[in-house]
């Protein structure tokens, strides 16, 4: 329990000292990635007038039903569909949120799928 006290303050660290410099504007809005045990989620959002622009999740049934939402291959099918639901919206730049996770698996894996679907970052 004590480890996963620490763990959980430190993504929290992490996450307050990367939203320092990491904000969305409506031309450039924040991509931000959360990350469960069993899902991933991925918001895109204008930080200046507080607006969700897309949402993609593991949890969505047509997702859902692909099988389990906590790995990498289910990350890289989340970051496609965010990125062809921005491009439909006319976004093609984002600002990444990593949301204090560590880049490299899922949260990586989501990166490079959005990349390669068409946003820049």
């Amino acid at each position: 329990m004590y480890n996963r006290v620490n763990r959980k303050a430190a993504l929290a660290r992490r996450h307050r000292r990367l939203r320092k410099s990491v904000s969305g504007t409506p031309e450039r809005p924040r991509l931000a990635v959360f990350r469960s045990l069993a899902h991933t989620y991925v918001q895109i959002i204008d930080d200046t007038t507080g607006r969700t622009l897309v949402s993609v999740s593991t949890v969505e049934p047509e997702l859902k039903a692909m099988g389990y939402g906590g790995n990498a291959a289910a990350a890289k099918l989340v970051g496609k569909i965010a990125a062809q639901r921005a491009i439909e919206k006319g976004i093609r730049q984002v600002v990444f949120d990593r949301g204090g996770n560590i880049y490299h698996g899922r949260v990586a894996a989501l990166a490079e799928a959005a990349r390669e679907g068409g946003l820049s970052f």
